[in-house]
């Protein structure tokens, strides 16, 4: 049988008594809702200085199921796993003792530890030198050191059960879900959006995930793969939302009609806008966001504040202090990191010289220019749905328009750069029509071009032509192609 036991986090057991067992309560709920997929058989007995999970199965697949579900709830700082014995003596609690250990302690420093609740005609100290004495004594090459020893073996005496530590192993820590209120995550599935997720989730609450889509279906496929990862991952005892708001209507409006340099912050405001009234649509009181301290221009603290000044939700920034490589470093240890470097980045959307003290005056004036029923319109139309419903979806694979580094003779290329980066760099081919269509007008545009043409799109990444091109073969013009020069 395998038998784990888990402690409650030292801020759950200095709670308030009601508080304290609301916890607890919903951390074992929690829990259950996990073992049971791994074996129909666990058990969970909630107890109110820790949680036991049991099962009668011998299969090591299943034990090491049980320790990789228990390492994904929220709320469990560390876990011990036991093996549990009666005894009448302390020589039967060595015996156990010495089957556990007799392998793992040849050649090797070690001391004994004790924890003892109960009455009994021994002390904890006593169960340290009996148990150690012995396996000092009958174990190759072991020898006794108390002061940092090179393993150390633990047994909690509890009445009249002993319990010997078999290998203890860490959790997430944080909060058991959902003890905070939900949370409204922006999610672009890079780096910081997908720790920014995992970090609340860890904190108990419950995080929805609110998409802005800036690059088409292959981009939203991308999120939605790293969306649904991280709720599997960490929130799956709980049902969550998924809100996807089609922004490239928003984003052509702000290139056409913003002035370059406040590009960056006023997209951000749009977006905190139409993640406000989603959030007040859906009764949440937070967004949450993966902006940190001077990361990138529109994330120093004078826009920063200006930002914030769009709307009275709650935005919370759980990595604002940290490094990137922090942050990385994060993603590869919950599993997220190829996913975000998979992520492009959208060429399309970034200021040539943007401002890193924007002024709260000429935001708003320049806010004027652009026509709000725009963004009423994406919000309106915004599709919600339940985070399971996208599980098919996430094994969709992502198919790849065909590029090519060399052009055909009679290839027309298509610059799909915002004017502002064709301007600065302008695309001269020799010999090669190249034609100019910024990306945001490609879906309104692109039909009135001659038919029978090859078509190659062209930014300097690659990365929203491909996207692009995805859409328009989408739409039946499959004589569309990507440029990309060596």
């Amino acid at each position: 049988m395998f038998k784990f036991i888990v402690k409650l986090h030292p801020e759950i057991s200095i709670k308030s008594k009601s508080v304290r067992k609301r916890f607890t309560k919903l951390l074992a709920s929690n829990i259950k809702n996990m073992v049971i997929r791994v074996h129909e058989d666990a058990k969970v007995i909630q107890n109110w200085d820790n949680i036991v999970v049991m099962c009668k199965s011998q299969d090591e697949a299943t034990r090491l199921g049980l320790i990789d579900a228990l390492k994904r709830v929220p709320g469990i700082v560390q876990f011990i796993e036991v093996q549990e014995t009666t005894f009448e003596s302390l020589d039967d609690i060595y015996q156990v003792a010495l089957s556990l250990n007799k392998d793992s302690l040849k050649g090797k420093t070690f001391c004994v530890r004790c924890k003892r609740q109960g009455k009994h005609d021994f002390t904890s100290s006593d169960v340290e030198r009996y148990v150690g004495g012995g396996l000092n004594q009958n174990i190759e090459g072991a020898q006794v050191k108390l002061q940092k020893p090179e393993v150390t073996v633990k047994i909690e005496v509890k009445n009249e059960f002993a319990y010997i530590v078999k290998e203890t192993h860490l959790g997430l820590g944080g909060f058991p879900l959902p003890t905070q209120e939900d949370v409204l995550s922006l999610m672009s599935g890079g780096f910081d959006s997908g720790v920014a997720s995992y970090l609340m989730m860890r904190k108990g609450a419950r995080t929805h995930f609110l998409f802005f889509n800036l690059g088409g279906a292959t981009h939203e496929i991308g999120v939605k793969q790293a969306s649904y990862y991280l709720w599997k991952q960490f929130s799956s005892t709980h049902r969550v939302k998924f809100i996807k708001v089609d922004f490239e209507p928003v984003v052509a409006e702000i290139l056409e009609n913003i002035e370059n340099s406040q590009m960056g912050v006023v997209l951000k405001r749009m977006m905190m806008r139409a993640g406000s009234a989603i959030a007040q649509k859906l009764g949440i009181d937070a967004l949450v966001t993966g902006e940190s301290v001077g990361q990138v221009s529109s994330q120093t603290l004078a826009n920063l504040n200006v930002i914030d000044r769009v709307t009275e939700t709650l935005i919370l920034r759980p990595l604002i202090q940290h490094d990137k490589q922090e942050i990385i470093d994060i993603a590869r240890k919950i599993g997220t990191s190829e996913m975000a470097e998979a992520m492009p980045e959208f060429c399309g959307v970034i200021s040539k010289k943007p401002t890193v003290k924007a002024k709260l005056d000429k935001i708003i004036a320049e806010e004027e220019n652009f026509d709000f029923d725009v963004l009423d319109t994406v919000v309106n139309n915004a599709r919600i749905m339940c985070i399971k419903e996208i599980e098919a979806e996430t094994k969709e694979e992502v198919k790849e328009a065909e590029s090519a580094a060399e052009l055909p003779e009679g290839a027309i290329v298509i610059d799909i750069r915002s004017p502002e980066e064709e301007d600065h760099d302008p695309l001269e081919l020799d010999g090669i029509e190249v034609k100019h269509l910024p990306f945001y007008k490609l879906a309104t545009q692109f039909g009135d071009l001659p038919k029978g043409e090859d078509y190659y799109l062209y930014c300097k990444k690659g990365v929203m032509s491909q996207l692009q091109a995805l859409i328009l073969h989408e739409e039946g013009y499959t004589n569309v192609k990507v440029y990309r020069p060596e």
